[in-house]
């Protein structure tokens, strides 16, 4: 059974403020659990079903503050529609560095004014699977850790490095040499070019696309050519910084 005072703290995680003031995120889902677990976050609390733990028992750490909650609970306490396993409180991870050079040799994602849980997720996820050393978001984005954010980004929560900073201050500051791009319907098509993985992949919101302070940071505009019959408006923001990110990948 869980505690009335635990109970209490988890919930008051669904809020970023609170997030914020105890330094901890909620982690919902035994696939998430399992990857926080294996990961180097530091797990504050664990609530899994006797199920849950039973067919996980190698995997959960015997130090651990353990509470064996049933399904109704974990539901209740969580934010998932339903959730049948497993539920953790982690600390929120410390900032690592973000040295001015890694984009000499390295890509890094940065995203303006990303508001959509969902779509950060997915972006995390994108980051993680083409092993980019990190993410950088604008003040405007969506919490990297808020619980929406982190289902959506399929245990990159646990991998991914992110940072927070004013694009519009960050960016002029990266040497000459490095490329800023981003995506512009009157940029180069991307199917024509010979990319690096390096520099920085600024992506937009998904109604606005990129602020235009950042949009005059860029040294370099790319388009993804839209197909002979295509009649789509726009591509969600995922979509595209996929599209784009295998273009600079494509020749490893």
């Amino acid at each position: 059974m869980v505690s009335k005072a635990l109970g209490k703290y988890v919930q008051s995680l669904h809020q970023k403020k609170y997030r914020q003031r105890h330094g901890a995120f909620l982690v919902e889902g035994g696939k998430s659990v399992l990857e926080l677990l294996s990961s180097d976050l530091e797990t504050e609390h664990l609530l899994v079903t006797a199920e849950f733990a039973g067919q996980n028992q190698a995997q959960l750490p015997s130090r651990l503050p353990l509470t064996v909650a049933t399904e109704q609970e974990l539901t209740q306490l969580g934010t998932l529609a339903t959730n049948t396993t497993a539920l953790a409180v982690a600390r929120l991870p410390t900032e690592q560095p973000l040295t001015l050079t890694l984009p000499e040799s390295a890509l890094l994602l940065a995203l303006d004014e990303v508001r959509d849980p969902g779509n950060l997720g997915t972006l995390l996820r994108l980051a993680d699977w083409y092993g980019l050393p990190g993410v950088v978001l604008s003040p405007g984005c969506a919490d990297p850790y808020s619980p929406k954010t982190v289902a959506a980004s399929m245990g990159a929560f646990a991998r991914v490095p992110v940072w927070e900073r004013d694009l519009t201050q960050w960016l002029p500051t990266l040497s000459p040499a490095v490329g800023i791009f981003g995506a512009d319907l009157e940029g180069d098509n991307v199917h024509h070019l010979t990319l690096r993985p390096a520099g920085v992949l600024v992506m937009g919101s998904e109604s606005h696309g990129l602020t235009p302070a950042v949009a005059a940071a860029l040294t370099r505009r790319l388009h993804i050519p839209r197909g002979a019959s295509g009649g789509a408006e726009s591509l969600n923001v995922a979509i595209s910084a996929a599209i784009l990110l295998d273009n600079f990948f494509r020749n490893q």
